[in-house]
């Protein structure tokens, strides 16, 4: 048989030839697409999954070549999703109808261009049905073989809306699930311990490479020599130890940083990971002096260079040798829009040499003069681990903040350094050494161009707290490296965000395996090359130089490269090269490592929850937590119990057991009998974080029998007396929902002894919400009973029973024990007051008549006027008498307080030699207007101020006018049971109920009192409002503790809080010995803070049990009436606002009468002597001065006066200038750059806010022609401080603006600051000396007044290793 042509046999050599032809095609047209790809625009697809097919539709970003085919697009989304190619369609959703448009080809080999897709936009696409039919999911193994390691990033996803560049991430539905666990990558992660992202970063590094771990292995810890916790190399060896060969998946980093002397709070100061870099390298050369370790860090990471100034004239040079530890390569020149391109062209620019000529020539030592001369650096040893900052963090000038420089700078993975070093002599017969230079400088370079100066900074360790600088070690000066230098990079620390703050993470490369890692934080995982190149930085072309000091990206911060010599290349110690410290140690780590896992096996398994027992003997409720494994048995935990209540010498064991329990409640839910050998964790439900019950270790005497107790309810049941109008404590019962009232009445005739034929059961089900069990055959689950209640029983022979509920006696009770309060109130110390034992609604009368004839015995010659004291003394004598008058005559209430009023108000008072240090209670009662008709009263009482000698803003007289508040202070007092009447004791419960005896009487609330801050004591009718309707009110002496001093008197009253303020202290008035309008009533809140309780028509609802009342004798404020604090205002002082009184102003007063009752009080109470004219009030918003009021203006109408009211009164030194409200008075101040000093403050007063009449007014007071006036609107609250070293420049001078009241200046209202200048006066030059002396002085200056000497955006905290574990050493370096 012939063959065919087809068929014909084709030789072996040929077809080898063809196939190894076709394969170097098909790799030179990858190569070629990689390098296209790489210079093309890419294009940013994002695809919104819109189908059902999973449960949660996902969100993937693609960044893409343009030349991308639409094939190849389908492929990836394909999977992207887990769908299968050619069972879903994509449609564009640009805010375009997607049921308009056609479905994009998936065989289509058309580029993303040609299909319209745009590059450098956002391009979205939302993935569809195809055909009506959902897409099919991709089975796991039909996508096993797929790499797509390069689609998978370790780092910080891009934010929100960032536009496609060559740093963005592939996909944005980012998750930790793709990151591998210990076991697969076989390395452990650092925790996080706030902000230490930069600590891990680093620490990773030193554990990958194998110089530095073999080296930190062979250094051995003595204990006897230092301790191990302040050990830094012991504690780095421990971390390394358990990076090695911990199971965790990461590990903390605590025991590292308490060796550095640090305390939690640095775990939220976040630093530099080159500066932690450097200081801990100096940290550990300290502790390793003396020990084969000691010049380990210089071995590895120390290089040299060398310093130079040459000569042009002569060709002298003078050169100094300096060392590094890192290089600092700058990103971007200063003063260029250009980055540097690569690692290589900023190496470059570093050795690159500058020209010094014209005003910065050399003095060259040989010629004698100052020549032109060339200045650089050039490296003469690199060393074996190579050390690269790239300084992306730079200052912007414009805007005054640190900014971050995202530009792309490309690093290789080798780097050849032999093109950088110096191939010339280490010194010339024509150079000379610089004798200044001194010894050779340890540390890194600190900028891009090294400093002028050869100052020697050696024995400096920047970071480094010591007791004592020891001298500088010797280096070796090794000869010039002319060999191969090859370096390979091992590690790159990311920075991410901005230069506000960031994450660092790092990406290291095993020397093992020649793979790269991310170590980010605890998570640990595999990456590519691809990543790598990721971090090379570069952000969208719109970001300038100046671009914002918050824009975020990431990219590369420090590179390590190893240097590639086989002969030094170490390999990690394997475990059976441990030394034997090492293997100890090893084994320690172990056996803590499984301890602690068998602890938290245990702890998992173990039931925590709180216990409870009443002591048996002591009759106290003991808590405890009760923590049992949840496979003991019952009565295993009720021995555990046992021995924890230590009751083993009180009760023997058997007499005990536990018992579900609600402590909130104090209710016994249920009790475990026959349940013994149960384990705890199904009694209680399984191990929980918490639980809803407790339990309580319940006790029996020995003849005693454990009751059963079902699942019920718990009942508390008061006992009423209605004689005796009592209410006992609680006597607890147990019953069940399913009971009738009938049984609930004979199981508490039981409990209490009492007959259930006539008894009468009132339920509590909330807060005095009252109801009475009348069905007898109602269960109690009807009634509204729950898991815990409160009832009230009677079971009297009385006829109340048949009266309507709410109109017995037994309702009023209950109500009236609801409502009642017990308050402590303090009464002033020199009170007149007696503690006359009155019962409640009970008022002072008698005879007026009388009462002036004990005035007139108070009365008499000017030359023989009684003190205070005595008076006082006379005015408690006659409220005594007044007291048995009454309870003999029974006078109503409206004589007596006509008796009382008369009786203070026509006492004379001397004033005219009072005593200056009298105190302000006295100085109220001696001021009391000479009247005894109230209408007067009240009226001429106006005018009469409020006295207060204490200018502190003390408690005695606050001036914070409201009681509206939540906050209580609870005091020391005896909480047991309070008698109210005839024993009935005190519940503070909020209720909106009023008793039966108050209906129909309309209880008085005035909105326009409200509103003015105070009420009227008094009604229209001239009735006091306390007499409106009767509350309950009893008072009697209390002896306070120790704490409360001396001389001091309490009262402890019970009242019903619906009682009104005003009502409040006209029961008060007995007690206190004056009227109610005569003293004021504080209420005390925590921190013994007191507040000025002034709404009269108010009751004491806001007020709860054992809250503490302070009584201050003073004129209390009526409607109308504020409470002002005044203060001095005054300009040019340092303490610009003093505070002087406080005064009483009043609704429809002008300004100029306020002043006029303010004359007498400045006089006597501050010393200050003003005519009505000579002093202004202004407005006072914090410190600053505002409006000026003009002496016609009237509070409430032009002025808005409120509670809390605060005004400046400012002394004038001429006649007033402001007349009317259209005048704008500014304070302004001339700056005198030539003097680096500010003139004092000048009113100007403007007719208008006209930007010329200001200059005009300032050239007037200051002489400077008009032209050459500039002026700028300080900042901040007055004096609107700013340092002399500042003011030149930071201020906006000469705003382009032609009136004040617009943008930038938005001056409206009087009290604004203006400095102005000369513009032809030249700023003073001030020499080093001068600056530094200066600014010490302007910040103390600036620090006194509370302002801040220079912006800084958040303050830094330098970063620090303490050597001795004791930060506290070092605070004078700081």
């Amino acid at each position: 048989m012939v063959p065919g042509e087809e068929n014909q046999l084709v030789p072996k050599e040929d077809v080898f030839w063809r196939c190894r032809q076709n394969i170097f095609d098909e790799m030179k047209k990858k190569f070629l697409q990689i390098e296209n790809a790489a210079e093309e625009p890419r294009v940013l697809c994002i695809i919104q999954d819109t189908t059902n097919s999973k449960t949660v539709n996902e969100r993937i970003t693609l960044n893409l070549p343009a030349s991308t085919p639409l094939r190849k697009l389908f492929e990836d989304v394909a999977n992207k999703v887990g769908y299968i190619n050619g069972t879903f369609d994509l449609v564009w959703g640009n805010g375009i109808n997607t049921a308009d448009m056609a479905p994009l080809d998936h065989t289509s080999d058309k580029s993303l261009l040609d299909a319209n897709f745009e590059p450098g936009k956002k391009n979205f696409l939302h993935l569809t049905d195809k055909d009506g039919e959902q897409p099919q999911i991709l089975l796991e193994d039909s996508s096993a073989g797929d790499d797509s390691a390069h689609d998978r990033f370790i780092g910080p996803l891009p934010r929100e809306g960032s536009v496609g560049s060559t740093s963005d991430y592939v996909s944005q539905n980012y998750s930790y699930s793709s990151i591998l666990n210990k076991s697969e990558t076989g390395y452990v992660g650092l925790v996080n311990q706030a902000m230490t992202c930069y600590l891990n970063s680093l620490l990773q590094t030193l554990f990958m490479t194998p110089e530095f771990r073999n080296a930190l292995y062979k250094w051995e810890f003595e204990e006897s020599e230092e301790d191990p916790v302040t050990s830094i190399p012991y504690q780095l060896q421990r971390l390394f130890v358990l990076l090695q060969t911990s199971k965790k998946r990461a590990i903390e980093t605590t025991d590292v940083t308490r060796s550095f002397g640090w305390d939690s709070s640095e775990a939220w100061q976040q630093h530099d990971v080159q500066e932690l870099c450097r200081v801990m390298f100096d940290a550990l050369e300290q502790k390793w002096k003396q020990t084969e370790q000691a010049d380990l860090i210089n071995e590895l990471y120390q290089g040299k260079l060398k310093d130079y100034v040459r000569c042009l004239e002569c060709g002298y040079e003078g050169w100094r040798i300096d060392t590094y530890l890192d290089i600092p390569l700058v990103i971007r020149p200063y003063g260029s829009s250009q980055a540097f391109a690569s690692v290589e062209e900023a190496l470059h620019a570093f050795i690159q040499p500058e020209i010094l000529d014209g005003p910065n020539q050399y003095f060259c030592e040989r010629c004698k003069k100052k020549c032109d001369a060339r200045k650089g650096l050039r490296f003469l040893h690199f060393p074996y681990l190579l050390t690269l900052q790239l300084k992306r963090f730079d200052f912007d000038y414009t805007t005054m903040h640190r900014i971050k420089l995202n530009d792309r700078m490309t690093f290789p993975e080798e780097l050849d350094m032999s093109t950088f070093i110096d191939v010339e002599d280490e010194k010339s017969p024509q150079t000379e050494s610089c004798t200044d230079s001194g010894a050779e400088n340890e540390g890194s370079c600190h900028s891009d161009q090294m400093s002028n100066d050869f100052s020697n900074d050696d024995g400096v360790d920047e970071g480094i707290c010591l007791e004592s600088n020891s001298g500088t070690e010797k280096i070796s000066k090794p000869g010039l490296e002319k060999n191969s230098l090859i370096y390979e990079l091992f590690s790159v620390m990311v920075h991410s965000g901005s230069a506000a703050g960031g994450h660092y993470y790092a990406c290291i490369k095993s020397f093992s395996d020649e793979q790269w890692y991310s170590f980010n934080d605890q998570h640990v995982s595999r990456i590519t090359q691809e990543d790598i190149k990721k971090t090379h930085g570069g952000s969208s072309g719109s970001r300038g130089y100046y671009s914002s000091a918050f824009a975020s990206s990431t990219n590369a911060y420090m590179l390590i490269y190893r240097l590639k010599d086989p002969a030094r290349n170490a390999k990690f110690l394997e475990v059976d090269e441990y030394p034997e410290h090492i293997k100890n140690l090893v084994q320690r780590e172990r056996e803590l490592e499984e301890q602690e896992k068998r602890q938290r096996e245990i702890e998992r398994n173990t039931c925590k929850i709180k216990l409870f027992c009443l002591h048996p003997v002591k009759q106290v409720m003991m808590e405890n937590k009760l923590e049992v494994h949840k496979d003991k048995a019952l009565k295993e935990a009720v021995e555990m119990a046992y021995k924890m209540m230590d009751l083993e010498e009180v009760i023997p064991l058997d007499c005990c057991r536990l018992v579900k329990y609600d402590e909130f409640h104090d209710y016994l839910e249920r009790s475990y009998e026959g349940e013994e050998d149960t384990p705890m964790g199904l009694l209680l439900g399984g191990v929980k974080s918490t639980y809803m019950f407790d339990l309580l270790l319940e006790t029996r005497k020995p003849d005693q029998v454990f009751q059963s107790y079902k699942p019920g309810v718990m009942v508390k049941v008061h006992v009423v007396d209605l004689k005796a109008e009592s209410v006992a404590a609680p006597v607890t019962v147990r019953a069940y929902l399913n009971q009738t009232v009938t049984e609930f009445k004979q199981l508490i005739s039981k409990a209490i002894h009492l007959p259930a034929e006539t008894m009468r059961i009132v339920l509590e089900r909330c807060y005095n919400d009252l109801r009475l069990l009348t069905v007898p055959s109602k269960t109690l689950k009807a009634e509204g009973f729950f898991r815990s209640n409160k009832v009230f029983v009677e079971s009297s022979e009385t006829l109340d029973y048949q009266m309507a509920f709410t109109d017995s006696h037994l309702w009023k009770l209950l109500d009236r024990h609801a409502n009642t309060i017990r308050l402590f109130v303090l009464l002033p110390e020199q009170s007149p007051g007696s503690y006359s034992k009155r019962t409640a609604g009970q008022k002072a009368g008698g005879d007026s008549g009388n009462v002036d004839d004990d005035c007139e015995r108070v009365k008499g010659p000017v030359g023989s006027l009684k003190s205070v004291e005595a008076i006082l003394e006379e005015s408690t004598e006659k409220l005594k008498s007044l007291s048995l008058q009454q309870q003999q005559d029974g006078d109503n209430g409206d004589s007596s307080k006509s008796t009382e009023t008369s009786d203070f108000e026509n006492i004379e008072s001397p004033l005219n030699e009072r005593d200056s240090s009298a105190s302000v209670d006295n100085r109220e009662l001696e001021q009391h207007i000479q009247t005894s008709d109230p209408e007067n009263f009240q009226s001429e009482e106006r005018s009469d101020s409020d006295v207060n000698n204490d200018r502190s803003t003390s408690s005695v007289d606050s001036d914070i006018l409201s009681s509206s508040h939540s906050s209580d202070t609870l005091c020391n007092a005896d909480n047991a049971q309070i008698p109210l009447a005839n024993g009935l004791d005190s519940h503070s419960i909020t209720s909106s109920r009023r008793t039966k005896a108050n209906e129909g009487k309309k209880e008085t609330w005035d909105t326009a009192e409200e509103d003015s801050g105070t009420d009227s004591e008094y009604d229209e009718s001239g009735k006091s409002r306390g007499e409106i309707q009767y509350m309950y009110f009893k008072a009697e002496p209390y002896a306070a503790d120790e704490g409360s001093g001396e001389g001091h008197k309490w009262l402890m009253v019970h009242v019903d809080k619906r009682i009104t303020l005003a009502a409040f202290k006209q029961h008060l008035e007995p007690f206190v010995g004056v009227l109610s309008s005569h003293f004021k009533v504080f209420r005390v809140y925590a921190s013994n803070q007191e507040f000025e309780s002034v709404r009269l028509n108010e009751t004491l609802s806001s007020f709860s049990d054992d809250n503490k009342i302070t009584i201050r004798l003073g004129r209390a404020l009526k409607k109308g009436e504020y409470r002002v604090k005044v203060y001095q205002l005054l300009v040019n002082e340092q303490e610009p606002c003093k505070f002087l009184l406080d005064a009483v102003f009043a609704k429809g007063m002008t300004v100029r009468q306020s002043k006029e009752e303010l004359i007498p009080q400045l006089r006597e109470q501050c010393g200050l002597e003003l005519s009505i004219d000579r002093f202004r009030l202004r407005k006072k918003t914090w410190k600053n001065p505002g409006t000026v009021f003009l002496d016609y203006h009237i509070y409430e109408e032009d002025i808005n006066i409120s509670s809390n009211w605060e005004v400046f009164l400012e002394v004038l030194d001429g006649v007033e200038k402001m007349k009317s409200m259209s005048q704008l008075a500014v304070l302004s101040r001339r700056w005198r750059p030539s003097e680096m000093k500010l003139d004092p403050f000048q009113e100007v007063v403007l007719e208008s806010s006209s930007v010329d009449e200001l200059r005009e007014k300032l050239s007037e007071i200051s002489g400077i022609p008009l032209e050459d006036i500039e002026f700028a609107k300080g900042r901040g609250t007055f004096p609107c401080d700013i340092s002399v070293l500042d003011i030149h420049q930071d201020l906006d001078w000469n705003p382009k603006v032609s009136t004040l009241n617009v943008w930038p200046l938005y001056i409206c209202d009087d009290g604004a600051v203006i400095f102005y200048r000369d513009k032809t006066e030249e700023l003073m030059e001030l020499t080093d000396e001068q600056r530094n002396e200066l600014m010490k002085k302007e910040s103390s200056r600036l620090q006194k007044t509370g302002h801040r000497v220079t912006y800084s955006p958040r303050k830094e905290k330098a970063l620090k290793i303490y050597l001795d574990g004791a930060p506290n050493k070092d605070l004078t370096q700081d």
